[in-house]
């Protein structure tokens, strides 16, 4: 029975990992086919499909060498069966038998018995010469740290030396963070709450709302989660609200809002009576909007446009305050979506660049004088930050930075970075301008 279970997470997680790497998917949306699973098997699944797409470089070379010749196209099933049981040996507590002979397992359940053998040479010849194997595959740094060769590049120039930090950070198990809503409750008692709850957790340093636990758990067993006394977020996003520091009777524009987590964040730290206009071009992704308003009893104006037609959609009338939180690369959330290790490509970034710059283009006029635009992004990388902004404000007279003094991050020529796993936050950027 407990047999059965097993083997059917194990070709669950395979099925996962191959609509990535094959199809495009991205992890999150691919997850939805462990939904069938009971819930210990679930969490078996996910770990298996987390990891082996976490360390899919560095088992992707030590696969390599124990083949003689890699497995045909059609066979990507089969190269991450491999590569799943790699996993398992190295990563997991799994018995290395159990590791070997559920792999093999499942190529006799399945229409490729002929990979049996295989399969069970090169795992036990990994078994026999791991050391070996290892150390091999670790003399290169893109292998050993599990990203792609480019990405590496890109930060050993904005970054140097700190270079293998970030990349340790990337690989490692983000933590739950959490945002209490202070129009409902305070951080103080909300804490006395989840003590209560036997939910072990810290405070966020950096503001007065954020919370971060010790361990993961499901949201329903938050106290209140569901009506609305706080939400998952975090640590580093938290920080959008009071840069942009609302003030009582001033419009607020939100560009490319959804999911929603900066929206509600910013109207819970606002004045009552505030304005704000979020929108966001993917309707599907704007519904997580208004869903996550409603469980938080707030109210904005959600619209489905292009932020970069405003003339479509713009009422004529300034707004004091505007987060663009732009599309980007996402390089400093690997930590919680390694799925952008293999889905994101170095072509990528010339034309998240010139979007990036485009909807600057097309929001900054609607920024009334001494009003502030916050420009985000959770990329790491300089050409979509600091280089962003710069090139933006030597072409534009009337935007001026504010420099941003915080005990977060590093102080970049423009804006604040934070590099991954930096006091427990994601990788996030933030810059703040004003109109003069």
């Amino acid at each position: 029975m407990n047999k059965q279970v097993t083997l059917s997470a194990r070709q669950t997680a395979v099925n996962i990992i191959c609509s990535v790497i094959k199809n495009g998917k991205s992890l999150t949306e691919a997850l939805g086919q462990c939904d069938q699973l009971d819930p210990r098997d679930r969490a078996f699944c996910r770990e298996l499909c987390y990891g082996t797409i976490r360390w899919h470089g560095r088992l992707d070379a030590i696969l390599n060498l124990l083949l003689k010749k890699a497995f045909k196209p059609k066979d990507i099933d089969i190269t991450v069966l491999a590569l799943v049981g790699l996993y398992q040996i190295i990563y997991l507590s799994t018995p290395d038998h159990a590791a070997v002979s559920e792999t093999v397992n499942l190529c006799r359940k399945g229409k490729k018995s002929w990979a049996k053998g295989v399969l069970n040479g090169v795992l036990r010849n990994f078994l026999r010469n791991r050391e070996s194997l290892e150390k091999t595959a670790d003399e290169n740094i893109n292998q050993q740290y599990a990203h792609p060769e480019w990405l590496v590049q890109e930060l050993e120039k904005d970054w140097g030396k700190e270079v293998t930090d970030i990349l340790n950070a990337n690989n490692q198990h983000p933590p739950m963070s959490i945002r209490v809503n202070q129009r409902i409750n305070s951080r103080d008692n909300y804490i006395e709450q989840l003590t209560a709850a036997e939910i072990a957790c810290e405070t966020n340093a950096f503001n007065a709302v954020g919370i971060t636990l010790k361990s993961a758990v499901n949201v329903d067993q938050l106290p209140n989660f569901f009506e609305g006394a706080a939400s998952v977020q975090d640590s580093a996003a938290q920080l959008a609200a009071d840069l942009l520091n609302v003030e009582k009777g001033q419009r607020v524009l939100d560009v490319c809002a959804a999911p929603g987590g900066k929206t509600a964040h910013i109207l819970e730290a606002s004045p009552d009576g505030t304005l704000l206009t979020a929108i966001d071009i993917d309707d599907a992704r704007n519904q997580r909007v208004i869903e996550n308003l409603e469980r938080l009893k707030l109210s904005a104006d959600v619209l489905t446009v292009d932020g970069l037609e405003p003339d479509e959609w713009h009422d004529d009338k300034p707004y004091q305050r505007i987060l663009l939180d732009a599309p980007c690369s996402a390089t400093g959330v690997i930590r919680r979506h390694p799925d952008i290790k293999l889905l994101r490509k170095s072509s990528d970034i010339p034309a998240l660049v010139t979007l990036q710059r485009e909807l600057l283009e097309a929001i900054w006029p609607l920024l009334e004088k001494k009003g502030v635009l916050l420009y985000a992004t959770c990329s790491i990388l300089s050409v979509e930050n600091s280089q962003q902004i710069a090139s933006f404000v030597a072409d534009h007279d009337d935007a001026k930075e504010i420099a941003i003094k915080a005990d977060w991050g590093q102080t970049c020529d423009y804006g604040r970075q934070i590099l991954p796993g930096e006091n427990n936050m994601d990788g996030f950027y933030y810059a703040c301008l004003t109109k003069v």
